[in-house]
């Protein structure tokens, strides 16, 4: 049996290569999302290790992961304290920056796009390691005001040198600064895209923390035969009590988990798209060998006459399927690290630069892929192996027997009853406040719907055919009915390799719907609150210095100006975007509505809430709720309820004040600009340029211009995921390309037939075309129908969030069935002519 399973796999090489393939494209999406995060993570780690001493004095949270520009600063009596210490052989006191980004000779930003722009001061650090903290290839520390140092890769893809006149943006005074670059730095193996500038320290604290003789935090370095522990111990003894002594082992586990929780995030999202492949896979696979057994009956008959059991023919099957998943995945392992190399260019376009970082094959990534790929083949070969065991010797030696389709109306209850449990899912998803919960239930919706569509297609199908069937008699003859009457010979397979197709197409009109309903949302929303004449912000998402909305406010035909500022804080436990804003300044440039209370009411430690968010946390006005800022917790009372989605991008609002007691820098997300009512609006516009004008991560931009560049972000992101959703498509024409050359195959005597009463080869390769069009159509159709459902019961279910307009992208929606008719005749050239070459005579006479 072994010998002839194994001559049959040799025999049928083409078929289940293409089967293989489909485990390839799902396999390597698992193993190249595995080594592309691993290779990550190691390169983060990196970063966190190399830049991290024996013991780190600062206030708690200000030097995390996660941690966003913290205002608090401590005094250099500390520092002073700190360096009587024996236990220290070394103290660093830092000025610690974010969102300071260099601007190249070309006058755009460096770096910026997802990485942060990173400032400090020039004080020698080393790390846990002993080694420095960075080293300097170039030139020399920067020794007064005016000057700085920069990253060896910010110095080069700013296109300067030692010596140069370089411009910085800076969140403190002026926004913009020019500087003389005296050094470059090497940092460890690099810095993954981050930018770094390096300022003299009295420069940095007269620049950015007003003159005073204050730092961010302070490092230390241990005396020989001094552990961690033992110099955290004496520094926690001269330091306040408000301050957080830790030892760098101890930070750098901390910092380690919070990037694994980054880290776990795109891993999790990565392999959501692997597993959407590897179920079209199952799709074909199971086609696949459900039509090879079906061919083989009277073959797997004459082994059972000869004496092969039941259990002989069953895993004979199941070691093809086991071959193909071995074959799948090892070309899948390869095609994988491929893979996690074109994630990496990916991720690079975005900023995030992994030049540096090793990207090993890991043993995670091997036995994951094996498991999967074995997994999914071994699945998919079962149903088809449990068939062929149990066909009937004699029965199946008949020309006319063929293995058994199942009962349609069988198939079609277990359909129903799955579309049922699965809306059932997608409800309690809907409603379940845990937001990881809730998406894992409406994820488990959506499959068992599809699945459930899947199994009922059978029947689902046979209008369309019927109707396509019209079309085709009325336009193409004879050649129309024969390419309708095998359509329908088996509804089944027709059915299986629709579905395929209709898998992935449903998640990306799903996926069109949200993003339409997305921009349509934010459209009228923009249209509906914002009233001021003009908005600045930063084209990269990074808050910028408050001193561009004093500059702008003192101009001419400028009747106000508000700004709005950002925290992303733990409320209730609950990572939420907070808002500041000065309520005295505010209400001319937003027209906020509000459903309870007052916005009027709006001060210090107050805050109001989107409704949205108050019903999820059970929330009224006069209620509290607890913020975990920066600087600590502090329980805020809510004064007002405003309608979610009001294109804030906030569940919360405070005042801008709050946000600095909790501990964070005084920097702006948002300029919202009124002009006088007899004010040019050109004019104004330009006196606003000129302020902006040597920052290029800056933008003013009208009402209508600044929903324009969110619909274009909505836009990128559909684009990146419709990338992703396109291996299951190719994974489901591939399947479509399988069954009818196997249909083909299996239909070796009919196509002889067909040749001798006098059809034409071309007629041959239409009638084989208007198969696969019909197959394509009927999964875009599906396809296009559940997942517009699917979307529009998000969009509906997501009201609260900011959904206020449920879109459908008709045309986009059309194109996607149209685009299925055009890959569905593509699939088809391959089949068709190989079955018009077919001999004619051999045909005939084929068994």
């Amino acid at each position: 049996m072994l010998r002839v399973t194994l001559r049959n796999l040799l025999a049928r090489k083409v078929r289940l290569l293409l089967s293989a393939f489909a485990i390839v494209l799902g396999v390597a999406f698992v193993a190249g999302t595995l080594v592309f995060t691993n290779a990550m993570g190691g390169a983060f780690d990196d970063i966190i290790e190399g830049s991290t001493s024996d013991v780190e004095v600062a206030y708690p949270g200000a030097t995390d992961f996660d941690s966003v520009q913290d205002a608090r600063t401590i005094d250099a009596d500390v520092v002073e304290d700190l360096e009587a210490l024996p236990e220290a052989a070394e103290v660093y006191p830092n000025v610690n920056l974010q969102n300071v980004y260099l601007i190249g000779e070309d006058g755009k930003v460096v770096g910026g796009n997802g990485p942060p722009g990173l400032g400090f001061n020039e004080n020698g650090a080393v790390n846990v390691a002993g080694d420095p903290i960075v080293e300097y290839v170039e030139g020399e520390p920067p020794s007064g005001p005016g000057e700085v140092a920069l990253d060896e890769a910010a110095a080069e893809n700013g296109g300067y040198v030692v010596g140069d006149e370089v411009k910085v943006t800076t969140p403190g005074e002026p926004p913009v600064m020019t500087a003389t670059l005296t050094g470059v730095v090497a940092f460890g193996s690099g810095t993954n895209g981050a930018t770094l500038t390096i300022f003299e320290t009295r420069a940095a604290q007269e620049q950015f923390l007003g003159g005073e003789d204050v730092y961010s935090s302070v490092t230390l370095r241990a005396a020989d035969g001094v552990s961690q522990t033992e110099l955290a111990e004496a520094a926690s003894a001269v330091v306040p009590d408000d301050l957080q002594v830790r030892t760098g082992d101890e930070i750098v586990k901390v910092n380690k988990e919070g990037l694994d929780e980054v880290l776990g995030f795109i891993t999790t999202f990565l392999l959501v798209f692997a597993g959407v492949a590897l179920v079209v896979g199952v799709f074909l696979i199971i086609n696949t060998f459900s039509i090879l057994v079906a061919q083989r009956s009277r073959e797997l008959a004459l082994l059972r006459a000869l004496g092969a059991s039941r259990k002989q023919v069953n895993r004979s099957v199941l070691l093809e399927a086991v071959v193909v998943g071995l074959i799948g995945s090892t070309v899948g392992l390869g095609v994988g690290y491929l893979l996690a190399l074109g994630l990496r260019w990916l991720f690079g376009t975005f900023g995030l630069d992994l030049g540096g970082a090793d990207f090993p094959m890991t043993t995670t990534a091997v036995v994951a892929s094996y498991v999967v790929g074995l997994g999914v083949t071994s699945v998919a070969g079962l149903l088809p192996a449990r068939r062929a065991s149990r066909i009937a010797p004699m029965a199946a030696l008949r020309d006319d027997v063929a293995l058994p389709e199942g009962a349609l109306r069988k198939r079609v209850a277990i359909g129903l009853v799955l579309f049922a449990a699965g809306a059932g899912l997608m409800t309690a998803g809907f409603q379940v406040d845990d937001g990881t919960t809730g998406l894992t239930l409406i994820g488990g919706g959506i499959l068992a719907m599809l699945i459930g569509v899947s199994l009922a297609s059978a029947f689902l199908g046979r209008p369309l055919i019927l109707l396509f069937g019209a079309v085709y008699r009325r336009v193409f003859g004879e050649v129309g009915n024969l390419a309708t009457e095998n359509s329908l010979r088996n509804p089944r397979r027709t059915a299986a390799t629709a579905s395929a197709l209709m898998i992935g197409l449903a998640l990306m009109s799903l996926m069109a719907v949200f993003g339409a309903s997305a921009s349509a949302s934010t459209q009228s929303t923009i249209e509906r609150v914002v009233t001021s004449q003009f908005i600045i912000s930063n084209v990269i998402g990074q808050p910028f210095s408050p001193e561009i909305a004093e500059q702008v406010e003192d101009l001419d035909g400028v009747a106000s100006v508000a700004s709005m500022r950002q925290a992303f804080v733990d409320v209730d436990g609950t990572g939420s975007a907070v808002g500041g804003i000065d309520p005295a300044a505010f209400g001319v440039e937003l027209a906020l509505p509000v459903e309870e209370g007052s916005l009027q009411d709006l001060r210090d430690g107050t805050v109001a809430v989107d409704a949205g968010t108050a019903r999820g946390a059970d929330l009224g006005v006069g209620d509290t709720v607890e913020v975990d800022f920066q600087a600590g917790k502090q329980e805020l009372e809510v004064v007002a309820l405003f309608p979610a989605g009001q294109g804030l991008g906030f569940s919360h609002l405070t005042t801008q004040q709050t946000l600095e007691d909790g501990g964070l820098a005084p920097v702006d997300a948002f300029v919202y600009v009124v002009k006088e009512s007899g004010a040019d609006t050109d004019e104004v516009r330009e006196d606003i340029e000129k302020v902006i004008e040597d920052q290029p991560t800056v933008t003013v931009k009208d009402p209508e211009g600044y929903a324009a560049e969110q619909q274009e972000q909505i836009n990128q992101f559909l684009a990146f995921i419709y990338g992703l959703l396109g291996l299951s498509v190719i994974i489901a024409i591939l399947g479509v390309v399988n069954t009818l050359s196997l249909s083909v195959i299996e239909r070796t005597r009919e196509v002889g037939l067909l040749r001798a009463v006098g059809v034409t080869r071309r007629q041959l390769r239409r009638m084989v075309i208007l198969e696969s069009v019909v197959i394509a159509v009927f999964g875009g159709l599906l396809g296009v129908i559940m997942g517009t459902g699917f979307g529009s019961a998000v969009v509906i279910a997501l009201e609260d969030q900011g959904l206020s307009d449920l879109a459908i992208p008709w045309p986009v929606l059309v194109t996607f069935v149209v685009v299925s008719g055009i890959l569905g005749v593509l699939a088809a050239l391959f089949p068709a002519f190989r079955a018009a070459r077919l001999n004619v005579l051999r045909a005939i006479t084929a068994q």
